[in-house]
């Protein structure tokens, strides 16, 4: 399997995606130092925390919407939305005229296109894909999205402050491009003719109702329920780099030598994560390479134990070179884990309920976000050997959940695969009759 050999909805969706996320990663990473000049850190605190709800609850209707819908229709409505607010903030930012309170709506509006659109491109990935190539498809795109990231906040971090106008000018080009890709070259996956029929007879009045009874449906899959509590325990992990990790190490770490640099707590941080993201670009497609031949079920378990390894040495010793290995057995880990991850979960959902799954899957993002930030408040009353063993606890339980629902997974897998072959030999014979 190769990347020619995908569906040319996967692939547009990595190409135009990676440069999508360069742009992206220039502006909104710094959004936060944006509104905190403008309107305070306490305020900005409440408005980033605003905006995340708004968008969580958006993805939830998203997700039903899509299942309803289908997935094109979503998405480009989306996108379009999403331009028309870039072109409001880029006129919100220009040299003739500054209004922060526009750009935070627009922002807002930017949050609510990604509700909309998020389930229904996860969803419409995995209608157009294949079991046996969705590791790659994902390891693919994880790499795309960690190299965007890295070339793209490099990049913000010199432009942000004084290049504003122009790097917004940047971004809804291509959001126009984007919503133009969409329209005329992206191809519909998901045809709901018999949800559709059931929406009309139901009325537009029992719409609530009827989100309940979807979501119903997915929070009654245990094994699903299980994963995404693990995803978000082990996710956690990662996100104490950014809270809990980044407080101790900015108030324990003694200042240490390292060919002539003195480097302090929050440097080190910083180290850490670019070290993360260099190591991802490098060796993503090596490691895909030399799991391959491994059981899938193998290699996640072992994923998890070096990923809560790396964060728990992380988060206890200071030497600058332990720090430095614990890391590489974290990112190993890490590479290991998320496209085998994101191909259980992608056999996980039914087809009627795909954007349903990946709108509650999202929660594992924004779950383990929050589990990290109380850590930091935790880690005000507990000792360092404390909180070293509650991260070690949060990889296990993670850990724990994964090893219960594997076979359930495999299943699921199994199944998907016999569907599949089922649908290519029903394809075969209509061919043949024609």
């Amino acid at each position: 399997m190769r990347f020619r050999d995908f569906h040319p909805n996967i692939k547009l969706r990595i190409i135009f995606g990676f440069f999508s996320e360069i742009i992206g990663s220039m502006i909104f990473p710094f959004m936060a130092i944006y509104f905190a000049v403008h309107f305070g850190e306490k305020l900005t605190g409440i408005l980033l925390i605003v905006n995340i709800i708004v968008g969580a609850l958006v993805g939830f209707y998203g997700g039903y919407l899509s299942d309803i819908m289908g997935r094109k229709k979503l998405m480009v409505i989306a996108e379009v939305l999403r331009a028309a607010s870039l072109i409001v903030m880029t006129l919100a930012n220009s040299p003739w005229f500054e209004s922060p309170t526009l750009t935070f709506f627009m922002f807002l509006v930017g949050s609510i296109c990604w509700g909309i659109e998020g389930p229904a491109t996860d969803a419409m990935l995995i209608d157009v894909s294949k079991p046996q190539e969705r590791k790659l498809m994902y390891a693919i795109m994880y790499w795309s999205g960690n190299l965007s990231i890295a070339l793209g906040g490099a990049v913000g971090a010199f432009l942000f402050e004084d290049f504003l106008f122009y790097l917004l000018i940047g971004m809804t080009i291509m959001s126009v491009v984007l919503a133009f890709v969409l329209i005329f070259f992206i191809e519909e996956s998901f045809f709901p003719e018999q949800a559709a029929k059931q929406q009309e007879k139901t009325g537009k009045f029992q719409v609530f109702t009827d989100i309940l009874k979807s979501y119903k449906t997915v929070a009654t899959d245990k094994v699903f329920i299980l994963f995404v509590i693990a995803g978000l325990f082990i996710q956690s992990l990662e996100f104490q780099l950014t809270n809990y990790i980044a407080v101790r190490l900015h108030e324990d770490m003694p200042i240490q030598d390292v060919f002539r640099w003195s480097i302090d707590g929050l440097q080190m941080t910083g180290i850490l994560r670019t070290e993360n993201t260099v190591l991802v670009v490098i060796f993503a497609a090596l490691v895909t390479k030399l799991i391959h031949k491994y059981k899938d079920k193998h290699i996640f378990l072992i994923s998890v134990v070096l990923f809560t390894i790396g964060y728990t040495a992380i988060s206890y010793f200071d030497n600058i070179w332990i720090l430095f290995a614990a890391m590489i057995i974290a990112t190993i880990g890490e590479l290991m884990r998320v496209p085998v991850q994101q191909s259980y979960m992608a056999a996980i959902p039914p087809d009627d309920k795909r954007s349903s799954y990946m709108a509650v899957n999202a929660f594992t993002y924004q779950g383990s976000m929050i589990l990290a930030s109380l850590s930091v408040t935790l880690g005000a009353y507990l000792s360092k050997e404390m909180m070293s063993m509650f991260l070690l606890l949060t990889g296990i339980i993670g850990f724990v959940l994964i090893n219960r629902i594997i076979p359930s997974l495999e299943q699921r897998v199994r199944n998907q695969g016999e569907a599949e072959e089922g649908k290519g030999s029903v394809l075969s014979d209509q061919a043949i009759e024609s």
